[in-house]
């Protein structure tokens, strides 16, 4: 199992959603298959088509960014964090 943090954000929008979230997963693509099973109509908000993960989202695994096809192992900390930017 790999456990799976939420920003505050998503977590928002999906109330009842524990943080963090355990799944088993073996790629980033089936934790997000995992996390819209838990909470319907998530992966659309993390995925778009292509697939490919939403230009202002970013996935982390262990500390390290990830695409849809980067391995997740048992004992993996997943990250869901959207982009923050602005400023001039």
């Amino acid at each position: 199992m790999a456990d799976v943090l939420l920003s505050r954000a998503l977590l928002a929008l999906f109330p009842g959603v524990p943080r963090p979230v355990a799944v088993d997963a073996s790629s980033v693509r089936e934790v997000i298959a995992a996390l819209d099973r838990a909470a319907p109509g998530i992966a659309d908000r993390l995925i778009r088509a292509g697939p490919s993960i939403r230009e202002h989202i970013n996935v982390f695994v262990d500390g390290d960014l990830a695409d849809l096809d980067t391995p997740v192992h048992p004992g993996s900390t997943v990250h869901v964090i959207p982009a923050v930017s602005g400023g001039a």
